[in-house]
């Protein structure tokens, strides 16, 4: 627990015109004066979104992304304009677009070299901006820290202000054939393991003191429910984030066509022991 001083030493006080003063944190431009008119930022751990959020940009077209309204809750409690978000596991966009509605920079590393030029493309067209670069390559290998050092220096920054990683949920859904591919992992010991690989890169590319955010859910597999949350989230420790939330959020906003099979899945559920998911994680992590 974070002591009153180390409080104190992590708010800004600006005076304004009229000797108003505006408090807020570092990262933010959250005025802490006007906590209460703030009532569209989440502070609890349960998130229920009911559908996903549309327009802007956003739709549903790539199976896994994760919804809007998640980027729009992180980049505002943790960014403030002009900051950027890295992205290892970019996919259709979803972290790219919302920077790009809320005049944050972001740079997004996607393994799939068509989606990653997919993506460049309809950014540049759509926002006719240059405040988001994708890079295609493996976010494991160590070959993209450079790379990401080279984007984060067209935008005269150092380090990234805030860590997006929505990994694959392992095996559950393949998105590519390539043998790179977490998706593609043939244990659960490998995800983990290659996974680990792409938060150290995360982690040498995050600015001291910023955060970082896991979104993630759990499989079952043989009759056995994997952890890969609480997996994922002792991997992130070990590599020296520290811990600072674990939000619940409930996922009917991101299935799709789901409801064309929800009665096999009750019939499942009833006749194999074990419970339906509702839910998936996002996990906030601080680097120390």
């Amino acid at each position: 627990m974070a002591t009153n001083s180390e409080i104190l030493r992590e708010v800004n006080l600006q005076l304004l015109d009229g000797n108003n003063v505006k408090k807020t944190k570092s990262y933010n431009d959250i005025d802490l004066n006007k906590w209460k008119d703030y009532e569209e930022i989440e502070t609890g751990t349960l998130w229920n979104f009911n559908s996903r959020a549309k327009g802007a940009g956003h739709k549903l077209e790539y199976h896994g992304n994760y919804i809007p309204q998640i980027a729009t809750q992180l980049y505002t409690r943790f960014t403030k304009p002009g900051d950027v978000i890295l992205d290892m596991f970019l996919g259709s966009g979803t972290s790219a677009i919302e920077a790009a509605n809320m005049n944050r920079k972001c740079i997004g590393v996607e393994i799939k070299p068509e989606l990653a030029n997919y993506v460049q493309g309809r950014i540049n067209d759509e926002f006719k901006t240059n405040g988001v670069k994708v890079i295609s390559g493996n976010s494991a290998s160590k070959v993209i820290v450079p790379k990401i050092e080279r984007a984060l220096k067209a935008y005269d920054k150092e380090k990234a202000q805030l860590l997006i990683l929505h990994p694959p949920y392992a095996d559950i859904i393949k998105f590519s054939n390539l043998n790179e591919d977490l998706s593609n992992c043939s244990t659960t010991e490998a995800f983990i393991e290659k996974f680990g690989e792409v938060a150290q890169n995360g982690y040498d590319c995050l600015e001291k003191g910023r955060y970082a955010a896991l979104i993630i859910g759990d499989k079952y597999t043989k009759g056995e429910l994997i952890p890969l949350s609480f997996l994922c989230m002792q991997k992130m420790s070990e590599i020296g984030f520290q811990t600072k939330s674990i939000i619940v959020k409930n996922i009917e906003g991101n299935e799709k066509a789901k409801g064309k099979t929800a009665n096999l899945w009750r019939y499942r559920a009833l006749a194999g022991g074990f419970y339906i998911f509702k839910h998936e994680y996002v996990v906030l992590f601080k680097k120390k």
